[in-house]
């Protein structure tokens, strides 16, 4: 359901605050805010979840308090007001995909074993979840216009906070609050450790075209939102085929080989768009490219987390990835993409992805060569 509130929201906050009439630089900057959020607030969550290992009760705080805020988007109170209503939503939802990957990766790792076949299966539901509501969202924002956008994020927040009390209380064997807590520097200093939160930094700066500026590319070319929720469920339908079958094609390379591939093919995703985005069945292609370029691209590096930081580290390992790979890139890909669509249209923002998409690639080859012999997936 998380997924599914983040399809209604995040895709259509740009048209929505393009409706209200701000500027590209303006959206730039609201949208930004929940990377601005994930520099932080995951880190918070990781480690209190990790502390009490209380995952699911978290979470439900986090759906009511997003709830409870979402109530601020019904009335249009300008930049500043929208931004300090979007702060405290971000602020209680970043922390909850760290936490649910963290859960995730607990349950689906045995004996020290990261299973891929095991993971996919389950985040594929994920996947479903946001395919059905962008479609939705898109034939709906068509018909009845963005006016609705608020009553959406506040139905999905509410559905959210539902399945947050079905999840069942499990708990992680945690460490006692007065123990001092396992050490995460010894960690971070290993030089394949940097290298991999290097080249998701880049590979995930690459995404921030997509994640911020793909709906306002595609309505400025002329695109329905109906098309464009079809084009986004393109890139979820085959990220949801890669995490059913990805136990059969993963262990066919390394885990950091993964890495260079998904990199390799991102630049190609981003510089198509960048050029020949007018094409639909070619555009449709490039958004098929996106079970690389997320799914097997997600999968090894949660793999990549788990084997890094197993364990009581588990949780601050999966809120440093989304802090490093979404936090800081979804804040300098949202400010810095405002700018250059500003000054150069919405197209320079592809190109500048792709060459970050090239930065990533290399970055993961350090890695391949530091993790040989190489990490494989199960």
């Amino acid at each position: 359901m998380y997924c599914a509130h983040g399809a209604l929201m995040n895709p259509f906050l740009p048209l929505w605050l393009k409706s209200l009439g701000l500027s590209l630089v303006t959206i730039s900057v609201l949208t930004s805010i929940q990377a601005a959020t994930r520099m932080f607030a995951p880190y918070a969550w990781g480690a209190l979840s990790d502390r009490t290992g209380e995952r699911a009760r978290l979470m439900r705080w986090g759906a009511g308090l997003a709830l409870l805020a979402s109530a601020g988007l019904w009335w249009n109170g300008g930049f500043w007001w929208l931004g300090l209503v979007l702060l405290v939503v971000y602020l209680q939802t970043s922390g909850m995909m760290p936490m649910t990957e963290a859960a995730v990766a607990h349950v689906v790792t045995q004996g020290g074993v990261f299973d891929t076949k095991l993971y996919g299966r389950v985040r594929l539901w994920g996947s479903l979840g946001f395919m059905l509501a962008v479609m939705a969202a898109g034939a709906w924002y068509e018909h009845v216009g963005m006016t609705s956008f608020p009553l959406i994020v506040s139905l999905s927040l509410a559905a959210l906070l539902m399945f947050a009390f079905r999840m069942p209380d499990v708990r992680e064997q945690h460490t006692d609050v007065r123990a001092p807590a396992a050490p995460i520097l010894p960690v971070l200093a290993q030089p394949a450790v940097r290298w991999f939160f290097a080249s998701a930094f880049f590979h995930i700066l690459s995404h921030m075209g997509i994640y911020s500026f793909f709906s306002l590319y595609l309505d400025s070319l002329g695109y329905s939102k109906t098309m464009i929720g079809l084009l986004w469920a393109v890139s979820v339908t085959v990220e949801i085929g890669w995490f059913f079958t990805q136990s059969r094609w993963m262990p066919r390379l390394s885990l950091s080989g993964w890495l260079v591939l998904c990199a390799a093919v991102m630049a190609l995703r981003m510089g198509v768009t960048a050029s020949m985005a007018s094409v639909l069945w070619l555009l449709a292609v490039m958004q098929a490219l996106h079970a690389l370029t997320f799914a097997a691209h997600h999968s090894a590096c949660i793999a990549l987390v788990s084997h890094h930081f197993p364990g009581t580290l588990r949780g601050r390992g999966q809120a440093l990835y989304t802090v490093i790979g979404y936090g800081v890139p979804g804040v300098i890909g949202g400010l810095v993409g405002g700018q250059l669509s500003a000054r150069w249209g919405l197209q320079s923002v592809f190109w500048a992805t792709a060459v970050m998409a090239v930065c990533a690639m290399l970055c993961a080859l350090k890695v391949w060569r530091l993790n040989r012999p190489a990490l494989q997936p199960a």
